[in-house]
């Protein structure tokens, strides 16, 4: 990660201070010199799992940017006395990068869920973004097998931007295995965000996302996640407990 860059580290991650917008014009900046920057969007969950798992742990800390996408890292910094701006969700910041690819031109590439959603998700963002080339679309049922054939498609449309939104346990590793190949610039993992774009899912009303709801909101829709969901209490259980040993250097595995 780069040393110009703020970061609080959070059980060893090193979540960016910057705010919504100082992350757009860093990113924009990035992505218009051609440096590569992968954009982890992490939350409780990843963290808990980076906790249990030093493998994990390593393989998100190689993330170029890990952003705070969760009102509970939001939270736990602001408890330890070490705050960052503010949360910078995956979804707005996807739709913010793809803002500023109309005015560049852009070309962006989304990879991930299934073949219906995948193909709606393409659909309404051109029509928002027509300035944007969505130069190709794959759904994210794929295994290794064919990690080579998806990762040829990619570069063969040379995408600005590469959004992927696959399973939690495939999603960061498969971009931490592939971005030196793949060569895009800015490569982001977007989780439900395509669900959202394309209607399958609503996406939380504002009352919701003010009181830190969200994941409430989520789970209401998806009550399949409630086992994901049980980590969130655990987190908070946690930091409070940890609250001097929250921000202290973890050993790197």
């Amino acid at each position: 990660m780069s040393k110009t860059l703020t970061t609080v580290p959070i059980y060893g991650i090193p979540f960016s201070k910057m705010n919504m917008d100082e992350t757009v014009s860093y990113l924009t900046k990035a992505i218009e010199e051609r440096r590569q920057t992968h954009v982890i969007t992490a939350n409780p969950i990843m963290i808990m799992s980076a906790v249990d798992d030093p493998g994990y742990r390593k393989m998100i800390k190689r993330a170029d940017l890990i952003v705070p996408d969760g009102a509970g890292v939001v939270w736990a910094a602001k408890y330890v006395g070490n705050p960052v701006a503010e949360r910078v969700t995956g979804f707005d910041l996807m739709h913010r990068l793809l803002q500023q690819g109309e005015s560049r031109r852009w070309k962006a590439y989304l990879l991930g869920t299934s073949q219906e959603v995948i193909e709606a998700a393409a659909e309404k963002l051109q029509l928002q973004y027509p300035q944007v080339r969505i130069v190709g679309y794959r759904n994210g049922f794929f295994g290794p097998d064919q990690d080579e054939e998806v990762v040829e498609e990619i570069r063969k449309a040379a995408p600005d931007l590469l959004f992927v939104a696959r399973g939690a346990d495939t999603q960061e590793p498969w971009i931490v295995k592939f971005k030196q190949q793949l060569g895009v610039p800015l490569i982001m993992g977007v989780g439900g965000s395509f669900d959202v774009v394309s209607g399958k899912l609503k996406r939380a009303p504002i009352i919701f996302q003010k009181l830190r709801l969200e994941w409430l909101y989520r789970l209401l829709q998806e009550p399949k996640r409630y086992k994901r969901m049980l980590v969130l209490p655990k987190f908070v259980v946690k930091v409070l407990r940890d609250k001097e040993n929250v921000t202290k250097p973890r050993p790197t595995p």
